[in-house]
């Protein structure tokens, strides 16, 4: 892992409209190395989502600065991103609405080789990146609906690795598959990354999966980042009331067919009022 930050983000907020507005993220700051995975965690609805979006430019933020490679990462509109911002890439969580279900899939992969030869980056092959994400090179004439929501999740991925970028953000990336797919389409991910030498940001609600492929864990909770610092010490010595009741809510496969106790609403204001546990 290198000590440069593909990704600094800083006093992130996200705000929408209404009476009152909603506030979706609340002063959040994070960076992620070159070569490091970052895993942000929390329940539907803690602003995780409305984070990944901010940092990438999709959703406009209502206060803080995100910089990728020390350059401010302007928001996503009409016209074209400029070609040093394509060092950033997405993976969202479905991908049947990512994927364009009208153009082959050895087209789109290639989208993602052409924006890397953009930046002058080593050129490569469609069928090099369907051997790496684990499909036969003979699919590239097929569309997206011929495939299963796995190998589509699989093809949306070595899509954006195509384009050689510093920086993936992973949006719920294997929510939508099933669980015997999950943690080795989380672990590609993590490998390909890793190989590249370019930052994850990796968004779930999987704390096991998280566990597995994560070198950095940020707790998110109603806007605000709760608890962080390395995965193994999160997990092992959970400092603040959330992350415990997280990690607690994990099915053990104990044979008794024991259901975790739901936090009570009393518990869930009170995690809000105790102070951020970072490291």
């Amino acid at each position: 892992m290198s000590d440069i930050s593909v990704l600094d983000a800083q006093d992130i907020v996200v705000r929408y409209p209404g009476s009152p507005p909603v506030i979706a993220v609340n002063g959040v700051s994070m960076r992620v190395a070159a070569g490091e995975t970052v895993a942000l965690v929390g329940e539907s609805g803690s602003g995780k989502s409305s984070f990944a979006r901010a940092v990438v430019g999709i959703e406009k933020t209502a206060g803080g600065r995100v910089l990728f490679q020390d350059a401010p990462v302007s928001p996503l509109g009409i016209r074209r991103r400029s070609i040093a911002l394509t060092g950033i890439q997405m993976v969202f969580q479905d991908p049947s609405t990512s994927l364009n279900p009208r153009r082959r899939v050895g087209d789109q992969i290639a989208d993602g080789i052409a924006t890397a030869r953009a930046r002058g980056a080593e050129g490569s092959t469609v069928e090099e990146w369907l051997e790496r994400v684990g499909l036969p090179t003979n699919v590239v004439t097929r569309f997206p609906h011929q495939f299963s929501g796995g190998q589509k999740q699989r093809i949306a991925i070595a899509r954006a690795l195509a384009a050689r970028p510093s920086l993936l953000v992973a949006d719920e990336p294997i929510s939508a598959l099933d669980a015997s797919t999950q943690t080795s389409v989380a672990g590609l991910m993590r490998d390909l990354v890793a190989e590249s030498g370019a930052g994850m940001l990796f968004i779930s609600h999987d704390l096991a999966v998280v566990r597995r492929i994560a070198d950095r864990t940020f707790v998110m909770f109603s806007g605000r980042v709760l608890e962080s610092g390395p995965t193994d010490q999160v997990w092992a010595s959970p400092q603040h009331p959330y992350t415990q009741s997280l990690l607690a809510a994990i099915p053990e496969p104990d044979g008794a067919g024991r259901i975790p106790e739901a936090p009570t609403t009393e518990d869930r204001e009170l995690w809000s009022e105790i102070p951020p546990v970072l490291n």
